[in-house]
């Protein structure tokens, strides 16, 4: 079989990774890809959003199956193409990807299906939303309502910054079209996670839990990015937890979807806040999270191949997905400035130490291949995973591994999996 990965991230390096340990895959290319994934699959210089080329690339390559990794090409509507031009692939649909396209549409479709999920109010006038404001007081929560690459959610803690962020959102169009409309909605305390799953646009196959850290400093501190960290499993995913977040959050939100005419096939990923054990949703995407897939990806076992092909299908009735039960952290290392304005081309020293170390995979997002050296090329440049015994073990495995790479201006957290560690047994 020949699988098409779309995308260019540390996501899609991990899905690269794991759709090429299939016995039954042949040939794995990616578009436009990586550095790191130019060492597993094909890269074509393609852009993930450039639908028609990669398309055409699809059809005349003779792709068996096409796998989308971030949320763009799948609002741009991306499946429906493929399906209409008789390709296979695995995503949600144009329709169904208005749950993350939108953060309005999501928050109505909760609202009307009676799905758990902050008291909101959405505006397209920006002298309306500051009355609201002014109104509600801080804290208070202010979102794009498009897509903003992870960014355009925005935590205030006084109403000055609530302004400041309807300002940039509304006025200085830093996410630009996304920015048409706002959601303001109060702030929701507790500990949060990542739920992801398969569906087939009825069933739910959950993945493991996962929590991810979007702050760009140590604490939660500092502007959001697209992850800075991720571990799994999420032990404020108790087993009580996880059943009402099935129960309460994914079926209902399948059904929903199924019931306004957009039936979901494809990942659904609730990011949930938790308190005192209840559940409420923050918000969707119409994929798989990254960092999360890094530590997700390091603990499934088996294939990845029927599960995906069972969800096209329609029929995840006999799908199961096993785990390794040692928990993965993911350390993400980024460029100098990220998430505002950093500089590219910086030599990465240290990977070839690290790709020995046991129990350790080095997943690459921002990177580029330039005279066999890798230089950075993004924001997010790597995400270091590792495997432990127990999350103690993970962790400290996870940051040995990131102590030996190396480039002018690195940075990331050293705090990622500090939150599990409340919930170790002494």
């Amino acid at each position: 079989m020949k699988v098409l990965v779309i995308g260019s991230g540390g996501r899609e390096h991990a899905l690269v990774w794991k759709i090429s340990q299939s016995p039954r895959v042949k040939e794995v290319y990616c578009a436009p890809g990586n550095g790191g994934i130019s060492r597993l699959a094909r890269c074509v210089a393609i852009a993930a959003t450039d639908l028609a080329a990669l398309a055409r690339f699809a059809k005349d390559t003779k792709i068996d199956l096409t796998v989308v990794g971030p949320e763009m090409p799948l609002t741009m509507g991306i499946v429906d193409l493929f399906q209409k031009e008789g390709l296979r692939i695995f995503g949600s649909s144009r329709g169904a990807a208005q749950i993350e396209g939108s953060k309005a549409f999501a928050k109505d479709l909760m609202k009307k299906y009676n799905i758990p999920s902050a008291r909101y109010r959405v505006f397209a006038n920006r002298d309306e939303a500051v009355a609201y404001v002014k109104q509600q007081g801080a804290p208070i929560v202010v979102k794009a309502d498009g897509l903003a690459a992870g960014k355009g959610v925005i935590l205030c803690e006084t109403v000055a910054e609530a302004l400041a962020a309807l300002d940039l959102i509304m006025v200085k169009r830093e996410f630009g079209e996304a920015g048409d409309q706002v959601i303001i909605e109060e702030r929701l305390e507790g500990e949060e996670a990542s739920f992801i799953a398969f569906s087939d646009g009825t069933r739910v196959l959950p993945l493991a839990s996962t929590q991810d850290h979007k702050a760009i400093y140590d604490n939660d501190q500092g502007p959001n990015t697209g992850g800075m960290g991720a571990y799994s499993p999420a032990p404020v995913v108790t087993p009580a937890v996880h059943e009402r977040i099935m129960q309460e959050i994914m079926t209902p939100t399948i059904k929903a979807m199924a019931a306004e005419g957009y039936p979901y096939r494809g990942v659904l990923y609730a990011g949930v806040m938790i308190a005192k054990g209840v559940p409420t949703v923050l918000e969707f995407n119409c994929r798989l999270g990254d960092p999360e897939t890094q530590p997700l990806f390091m603990r499934m076992q088996g294939d990845l191949i029927p599960v995906i092909e069972a969800c096209i299908a329609g029929d995840l009735s006999q799908a199961e997905i096993n785990w390794d039960p040692r928990p993965a952290v993911c350390v993400v290392m980024a460029s100098q400035g990220y998430p505002g304005a950093y500089e590219k081309g910086k030599a990465i020293h240290g990977l070839e130490k690290v790709a020995q170390m046991p129990g350790v995979y080095c997943f690459h997002a921002g990177t580029t291949v330039k005279e066999g050296k890798y230089l950075t090329a993004g924001g997010r440049v790597l995400g270091v995973t590792g495997l432990g015994q127990g999350i103690i073990e993970a962790i400290e495995t996870t940051y040995q591994a990131v102590a030996e790479i190396t480039w002018e201006g690195a940075h990331y957290r050293r705090d990622i999996g500090k939150k599990a560690l409340a919930w170790v047994k002494e």
